[in-house]
C-alpha cells in the first residue's frame, strides 16, 4: 500500500490537526501549552497558531498570568468557524439541533413534518426554521446527520425500510444531498444513541457495550472496539424481532407488532401488565414512574424479567460487560429498573453484564446526531488548514 512522503506540508497539516484537537478537548492554551502538549517548539507552535489564526479557526480568548514578564495570551477555537445539524425524524415532529464547531448547542427546534409525504421538503424547512433561529446562513452548515426509525444500508447509506416513515425510501438521500451537499449521513436513531452513551452518558470509557432502546418500539445500538456495528444490510439491532418462547413466531414482517419480543415487551404487552398489578397511568413511562415511586416492586420484577429475555439474548452472543437500558421505558425505570433487569439477567443467563439506565441528557437521538455530525465537520475542517 502506497505510503505518503513525511513532506513539511503534511507534517504542518497533522501538527494543525493535532493542535486543533487539543484546543478543543483542553483548551484554551498557551503556546507554551500547546508546545508542551504536541512536542513542538515554542517557535514551531506560534508559526502554527498564527496560521490558524489567520485561517479563522483559532482566536485569542484571553490571557494566563504567569511569573515574571507580560502575560500569555489563550487561544481557543472559533466556535463560528463551522456549524453542523442533527434531526431526528418522527412520524410527528422533525427536531433539528444546531451546534457550532466546539460542540456547543446553539439551538434546538422542533417543527411539523409537514404531510410527510415528502421527507426533502419537510427537512429543508425544519433546517431553514433551525438557521434563523441560530441566526446563520445555511451554507455554513458544513454537515448533516438525521436520525431516523428504520434500517439504514451502510453501503449506500439510504434508508432500506422503515415501518412509521414510508416516505423515507431510496433515492431520498441523493435528493437530499443534490439540496443540501454531499455531507449529508442518514443513520438508525437507535445507533445514534449509542454514540451518545458513548460521548456523554453511560458508555463514556467502554469501547464494548449495547443499547437496548424500550419505549415505541425496540431497537438496540451495538458498540464494539469503540465503533458501531450495523451489520452486513444495516439491520443489526432489530431486536424487536428476536424469536422469544411462549410467543408465536412473526409471521409478516410488514406488522411491527408481529415481532416476538415486541409483543412480550411493547406498549400494549406492558400497559395490560400494569393494569393487571394495579399501577395507574395513561401510558406505559408513566406507569413505570408511579412504580418506581410506589415501590411496586412485583410489577417492576416482571418488567424487568420480560426485558431480561432480550439482554440475556444479545449477552449470550456479544458478551458486551455493559448494557444501557434507554428509551420512554430505560428513562423511566431508571437506576432502579435497570438494577432489576441486571438481576434477572443473572438468574438465566452465564454472563453477567452490568446493566446501567442511560444517563444521556435531553434527546439521544439529537445528541448522537451531533456527535456524528460534529466529527464528519471537523475532519473536513481540521484536516484542510495548509
Amino acid at each position: 500500500m502506497a505510503q505518503s512522503p513525511g513532506t513539511p506540508r503534511l507534517l504542518r497539516r497533522l501538527n494543525d490537526r493535532s493542535a486543533l484537537e487539543l484546543l478543543l478537548s483542553d483548551g484554551p492554551l498557551t503556546r507554551a501549552e500547546l508546545g508542551e502538549l504536541t512536542g513542538l517548539s515554542k517557535v514551531t507552535a506560534g508559526q502554527l497558531l498564527a496560521r490558524l489564526e489567520e485561517r479563522g479557526l483559532v482566536e485569542v480568548t484571553g490571557e494566563r498570568a504567569g511569573g515574571r514578564g507580560p502575560n500569555a495570551a489563550l487561544y481557543g477555537v472559533v466556535p463560528s468557524s463551522a456549524y453542523v445539524a442533527g434531526l431526528d425524524i418522527l412520524p410527528e415532529s422533525i427536531t433539528v439541533g444546531v451546534a457550532d464547531i466546539t460542540g456547543k448547542i446553539v439551538v434546538e427546534v422542533t417543527v411539523d413534518p409537514l404531510d410527510g409525504k415528502d421527507p426533502v421538503k419537510a427537512v429543508l424547512n425544519a433546517v431553514q426554521r433551525a438557521c434563523n433561529s441560530a441566526r446563520i446562513a445555511q451554507s455554513q452548515l458544513r454537515s448533516f446527520v438525521i436520525g431516523t426509525r428504520g434500517v439504514v444500508d451502510p453501503r449506500t447509506g439510504e434508508v432500506r425500510f422503515s415501518m412509521d416513515l414510508p416516505g423515507w425510501h431510496v433515492g431520498v438521500l441523493a435528493s437530499l444531498r443534490r439540496t443540501l451537499g454531499a455531507s449529508v449521513i442518514i443513520e438508525n436513531d437507535v445507533n445514534l444513541v449509542a454514540l451518545a452513551e458513548h460521548r456523554y452518558g453511560a458508555g463514556i470509557g467502554q469501547d464494548d457495550f449495547v443499547v437496548i432502546w424500550a419505549g415505541v418500539g425496540q431497537g438496540l445500538g451495538v458498540m464494539l472496539g469503540g465503533r458501531l456495528h450495523r451489520g452486513i444490510t444495516g439491520g443489526a439491532g432489530e431486536i424487536g424481532w428476536l424469536p422469544v418462547p411462549g410467543e408465536p413466531l412473526p409471521t409478516d414482517v410488514s406488522r411491527p407488532t408481529s415481532g416476538s419480543f415486541q409483543r412480550l415487551v411493547g406498549n400494549e404487552a406492558l400497559g395490560g401488565l400494569a393494569a393487571a398489578h394495579g399501577i395507574p397511568g395513561r401510558t406505559v413511562p408513566e406507569q413505570i414512574r408511579t412504580a418506581v415511586a410506589r415501590e411496586a416492586t412485583a410489577y417492576l420484577d416482571d418488567v424487568a424479567t420480560r426485558l431480561a429475555v432480550g439482554v440475556a439474548a444479545v449477552a449470550v452472543v456479544l458478551d458486551p460487560g455493559l448494557v444501557v437500558l434507554s428509551g420512554d421505558v430505560g428513562k423511566a425505570g431508571g437506576p432502579i429498573l435497570a438494577a432489576m433487569v441486571e438481576q434477572a439477567v443473572a438468574r438465566v443467563c452465564p454472563s453477567r453484564p452490568s446493566v446501567q439506565a442511560t444517563r444521556v441528557a435531553g434527546n439521544p437521538v439529537l445528541r448522537g446526531a451531533l456527535v456524528a455530525a460534529l466529527e464528519q465537520a471537523r475532519e473536513q475542517v481540521f484536516s484542510d488548514t495548509v
